[in-house]
């Protein structure tokens, strides 16, 4: 979640890491076909702004090798894609073989982040403590519900528990220190079989609204 940014606790698969090494490199989109025969291309955006490519100067494509950086020299929005054509690039064979490759930013062309907003890149990897600072686990990856966002934190004792970004769960986040404090909420395990097997424990939080600040 770039890989798409939302307004909220956290970024909906907004901003992904796309590697461990690329993470001062955020998606914002994928290159799924040609369009035309002028070399331009259609592009999935995986960021909820899908305006933003009106403001980016560029973008850096990354070949799977190899990245490239490629100068916009047109963009056009149809249906849910975004029409791209790069300086350089006049034909159909010249782009036709990156299909299915990712669009880049950098981090310091990423979207900026209101208060209380992280990158999902960020958020990833990041140790989970209680409100003892007792380690709980580590934050695998951020999911959406529909309702709101979802950390995704595989436990010490093995187990996978789903922890909804709300601010009755979430009680401080520090990505400088690589640490997020959450607060598990009495009660919270009542409908589910906890025999100590690892498995997927679903937290649900029922009746409490989303954490969107």
């Amino acid at each position: 979640k770039e890989v798409a940014l939302h307004p909220g606790y956290t970024q909906n698969l907004l901003i992904k890491k796309v590697e461990k090494y690329m993470e001062e490199r955020f998606q914002v989109g994928v290159i799924t076909s040609t369009h035309g025969i002028k070399g331009e291309v259609k592009v999935f955006p995986t960021t909820d702004d899908v305006k933003r490519f009106k403001r980016l100067k560029e973008v850096i494509l990354n070949t799977g090798k190899e990245e490239i950086t490629l100068e916009i020299e047109g963009v056009k929005f149809f249906k849910q894609f975004v029409i791209l054509k790069f300086k350089g690039y006049d034909n159909i064979n010249d782009i036709e073989k990156y299909k299915g490759k990712s669009l880049l930013v950098t981090r310091a062309n990423a979207v900026r982040l209101r208060r209380d907003e992280y990158f999902i890149a960020d958020l990833q990897g990041l140790m989970v403590v209680d409100e003892e600072d007792k380690v709980l686990g580590t934050l695998r990856d951020v999911m959406e519900t529909g309702a709101n966002d979802v950390y995704i934190i595989d436990m010490t004792d093995g187990r996978e528990v789903l922890v909804p970004a709300i601010k009755e769960c979430i009680l401080h986040v520090d990505v400088e220190a690589g640490k997020m404090q959450i607060h598990l909420i009495d009660g919270l395990f009542q409908h589910f079989d906890l025999t100590g097997q690892t498995g997927t424990i679903f937290l649900q939080f029922l009746g409490l609204h989303t954490y969107a600040l």
